[in-house]
């Protein structure tokens, strides 16, 4: 599930990049639509690097990550926060004036941000990924899952919603093993409306 939500992460930076390659110099709804994807986008991520602050980094430590380590990811965490205030700021420029120059201005910080974030992800996955897996059926792992499940149907309708919108079939499957096929579709069909409503149609554009 990690890497499915770091995929998301990247499809979503990629959307952005594109967007604001092509942006329609002037049109206040298109800036508009970007701008509720990117508050989106800026939500989910910032929870995700906090989650693993407070949540998966101590789990993992009790199992054998090293403190130097999670030190380094830490850090990396806090460059990807400054490319975010960053690129909120550019967003925010752009929502009020859909100028061209303002768009140029958003698509140059979110190559900053990917940028760093890729960066971070890739070193994540790289040097966490043995250490779950050695010791995924730990108590301390379980219960590390056990925590990050703890969400109410609203948030997990919304999480789901944002996950699977352009989920290839590896990330659907690991989805589904996650959270039984059935349950998914509830939540993402009851709580996953306001996704599906102001965020997921700015990538159909």
């Amino acid at each position: 599930m990690n890497k499915v939500i770091h995929r998301a992460v990247r499809r979503d930076l990629t959307r952005f990049l594109d967007a604001t390659a092509r942006f329609p110099a002037g049109d206040r709804a298109r800036a508009e639509q970007l701008a509720r994807a990117w508050d989106n986008f800026h939500f989910e991520l910032t929870y995700h690097h906090e989650g693993e602050h407070e949540t998966a980094w101590p789990a993992l430590q009790a199992v054998g990550a090293s403190p130097e380590l999670l030190a380094t990811l830490d850090s990396e965490h806090d460059a990807m926060a400054a490319a975010l205030t960053e690129t909120a700021s550019a967003m925010g420029t752009l929502r009020v004036s859909a100028a061209a120059e303002d768009a140029a201005a958003a698509h140059a910080s979110f190559e900053r941000l990917q940028e760093v974030t890729v960066a971070h992800l890739d070193h994540e996955e790289a040097e966490l990924e043995p250490v779950y897996l050695a010791h995924k059926d730990s108590p301390e792992i379980k219960e590390m899952g056990k925590k990050f499940a703890k969400v109410s149907p609203a948030r997990a309708g919304r999480y789901f919603a944002w996950l699977t919108d352009g989920a290839g079939a590896e990330e659907m499957a690991s989805i589904r093993g996650t959270v039984p096929p059935p349950v998914l579709k509830v939540i993402t069909a009851l709580f996953g409306r306001g996704y599906r409503r102001e965020v997921a149609p700015t990538w159909r554009a």
